[in-house]
């Protein structure tokens, strides 16, 4: 696959993970515009990668029928379409649907191709590593630089030339497209399980909307959780009697046997939470506690951004001298250093500078393990199972991204007033997680590549 070809892909995933963290720093000035509050923010922020994950699994599975091409543009064009609108929502319920509902459609539609046609087209480790480091690197470069893009169009124009500015790349991407080929033609008669699609989605939901009421309605929260749990071992059951009746379902089974598999998505999955929960918490703690404008708030960010640029486009020649466990062992034992100074750092000094350190380690160490990760699950399934692992990960990080911004925003929010003390909180939640990250890369088998 030429450059020419993989530069969309990449652009694409860099737009999509720009599109989940640079409203943090806004919240101030959607807030003031469209008359609400941040929990209204969060909630958009977090329905909209919400909706990338419940949907993830379900579109993934739709590029088989209607060809990954196509896919990719349409998610493009409904992203498009979504960005238009949240540049001119009058309020924030069509803000919610412009950004949270078509860019997430959008997203969960264009996601699965970029990541199969990128596995296709590469069958060797160094290669596929090289095409994986740049569309991962671009995704964590759009998801740590967003907050600084975005505040540097807020300031400079308005919060809402932000999404006219996602729309315009989108533009670009579709352009660039035209080389894109479809290596595998689409099967119209692929059976597709939608009741499965309907229990995981309902399930995932349930589950992310229950944590949201963790600061208001601990009774409501609980009847949610259950009920999102109950749902999602619905789905397994009804997938695994799928299967068993001979008929294709939803997800394999047979995905989740895979121990290196499992243990890589898991990775995945605390990945970005910790990223989206970290840009969020910092976000939110500088505008409303500090009172730092937009562009002061992103600013702070580009030391996560210089971090992720460095190691992710360092991952093919990282990956040629050191192992995929190692790789993501070492960038997990980064990103806890970075919180722990980030806690340190809080309470010594007031200046927004001592962020920086503490950022700088965290993009270092998520840099560094984004694309042995995305790559280690990939390769542990032969190219006719690459549609619904591309869909399980991609699900899997963006559910990571929604509990991110939902578990580290709702213990920050729960408790404003008490300033350094609830970011605290939020950031020790976040290094709690890191651990959790750290722990499943360890039980990796030796040598993982």
């Amino acid at each position: 696959m030429s450059g020419r070809v993989l530069a969309p892909l990449a652009l694409a995933q860099f737009i999509c993970s720009f599109a989940g963290s640079n409203m943090n720093v806004m919240i101030n000035d959607i807030g003031e515009d469209l008359d609400t509050t941040v929990q209204g923010v969060q909630s958009t922020i977090t329905l909209f990668l919400l909706i990338m994950a419940v949907l993830m699994i379900p579109c993934s599975k739709l590029t088989d029928r209607w060809g990954r091409k196509r896919c990719f543009l349409l998610g493009l064009t409904l992203y498009g379409i979504g960005a238009l609108i949240s540049a001119l929502s009058p309020s924030l319920a069509v803000l919610m649907l412009g950004n949270s509902v078509l860019e997430g459609v959008g997203t969960a539609l264009l996601i699965p191709p970029v990541y199969i046609l990128a596995t296709m087209a590469y069958a060797d480790l160094q290669s596929r590593a090289r095409a994986f480091g740049v569309i991962s690197g671009l995704g964590g470069v759009g998801a740590a630089a967003g907050p600084l893009i975005g505040g540097f169009i807020a300031t400079a124009i308005d919060w809402r030339a932000a999404f006219l500015f996602q729309a315009l790349v989108v533009a670009v991407i579709i352009v660039f497209s035209r080389g894109i080929a479809d290596p595998v033609a689409p099967d119209p008669d692929r059976p597709f399980d939608a009741a499965g699609a309907v229990l995981s989605a309902v399930g995932m939901f349930f589950v992310v909307f229950g944590i949201l009421q963790a600061g208001s309605d601990a009774v409501l929260m609980a009847v949610l959780l259950v009920a999102g749990a109950a749902f999602l071992v619905w789905f397994f059951l009804h997938i695994r009697a799928r299967q068993r009746a001979g008929k294709e379902p939803l997800l394999s089974t047979g995905l989740f046997r895979n121990r290196t598999s499992n243990l890589g998505l898991i990775t995945q999955n605390m990945q970005w939470l910790v990223l989206m929960g970290t840009s969020f918490v910092v976000a939110v703690f500088l505008q409303t506690v500090r009172g730092y404008s937009a562009i002061q708030t992103g600013v702070i960010f580009t030391s996560a951004t210089v971090g992720v640029l460095i190691t992710s486009l360092a991952a093919e020649r990282l990956s040629r001298k050191h192992s995929q466990k190692a790789l993501i062992s070492a960038g997990f034992v980064m990103t806890v250093a970075g919180i722990g100074v980030l806690l340190l750092l809080v309470g010594a000094s007031s200046r927004v500078v001592a962020f920086a350190p503490g950022l700088l380690l965290i993009g270092l160490g998520v840099g560094v393990m984004l694309t042995p990760s995305v790559n280690l699950v990939q390769s542990s399934f032969p190219e006719e199972r690459q549609g619904e692992i591309s869909g399980l990960s991609r699900s899997v990080s963006n559910l990571g991204s929604s509990f991110g911004t939902a578990i580290a925003g709702t213990i920050l929010i729960a408790g404003p007033a008490q300033g350094n003390r609830s970011y605290a909180l939020a950031m020790i939640a976040l290094g709690v997680f890191a651990l959790v990250g750290l722990a499943a890369a360890i039980r990796l088998p030796a040598g993982a590549r």
